[in-house]
C-alpha cells in the first residue's frame, strides 16, 4: 500500500552531523559498496516451497518510469521473514487449484520510492502521487508488500486479471470489474486475504503483511 509520510522537523545540523558520525562507527553499520556488514534479515522468494515466478520489473526499463530504479540493480523478491512464510502458504493453496503466483515486486530500496516521486514531477505526472498510487515511503520500503497476480501452473501463463501492471487507472482498482475478471481478482484477494494480507483497493495486484518494521534502503544487489 503506498502512503504519504508525515512531515518531521529537520534536526539542528550539529546534532545531524554527530548522529551521523556515530552511526557511521556503531557495530554492524557500517557500510561497504552500499551494503551494511550485517544485512536486514528478508527472504528470497525464489526459496520458498513452492516458489512463486519472479519478474521484477522496476530492475529494468519495463515499469511506468521506462528506466531502471536506483537500488534494482539485481532483480531480486525479497520479504521480511513472516511475510515471506506467509506467501508461500497461499502458494501452496494455489496449488492444490491449479495456480501460481507471478511476483513483480517486493522489498523496494527506500530510494526507487524517492525516485519514482521525481520521475512524477520531472514528467508533470504529478497525479500519479496526488491520487495515491506512489509516495515517498511505501510499505515496500519495509518489506512486508508484494506486487503480483495468478498464474496458470500447467501452462504458466497470466491469469486475465482486466489491466497490465502499473496501470493507474480506476479500472485497476480491485472492485472495478466484473465477470471472469472479477473472479480472478477475488481468488488472488480471497487466497491472500485467508493468510493475513491486506489488498490496496487502488491496485488489484498491491497485498500488504502487517509489520512494525521500519523503512529500509538497503540496495537488492546486496542480497544477491
Amino acid at each position: 500500500m503506498y502512503w504519504l509520510s508525515e512531515g518531521r522537523r529537520r534536526p539542528p545540523v550539529a546534532a545531524t552531523l554527530v548522529l551521523t558520525l556515530l552511526a557511521a562507527c556503531a557495530p554492524g553499520r557500517t557500510i561497504s559498496n552500499g551494503c551494511p556488514r550485517t544485512l536486514p534479515h528478508l527472504i528470497n522468494l525464489e526459496t520458498l516451497n513452492p516458489a512463486p515466478i519472479t519478474e521484477v520489473r522496476y530492475a529494468t526499463a519495463e515499469n511506468f518510469t521506462g528506466a531502471p530504479l536506483p537500488g534494482y540493480e539485481e532483480p531480486v523478491a525479497l520479504l521480511r521473514p513472516d511475510a515471506a512464510r506467509a506467501l508461500e502458504r497461499v502458494a501452496a493453496r494455489l496449488r492444490a487449484q491449479g495456480l501460481g503466483l507471478k511476483v513483480w515486486d517486493a522489498y523496494r530500496p527506500a530510494r526507487a520510492s524517492r525516485a519514482m516521486v521525481q520521475w512524477a514531477r520531472r514528467t508533470s505526472n504529478d497525479w500519479v502521487v496526488e491520487e495515491g498510487y506512489v509516495a515517498p515511503e511505501s510499505g515496500h520500503n519495509r518489506g512486508n508488500t508484494v506486487d503480483l497476480t495468478l498464474v496458470s501452473l500447467e501452462s504458466g501463463a497470466e491469469l486475465d486479471m482486466g489491466t497490465g501492471y502499473d496501470e493507474f487507472t480506476p479500472e485497476a482498482h480491485t472492485a472495478a470489474s466484473s465477470g471472469e475478471v472479477l473472479a480472478n481478482r477475488m481468488t488472488l484477494v480471497r487466497e491472500m486475504e485467508a493468510e493475513g494480507w491486506e489488498n490496496y483497493p487502488l491496485e488489484w495486484w498491491h497485498f500488504s503483511f502487517p509489520s512494525t518494521a521500519q523503512p529500509l534502503d538497503v540496495p537488492l544487489a546486496c542480497w544477491s
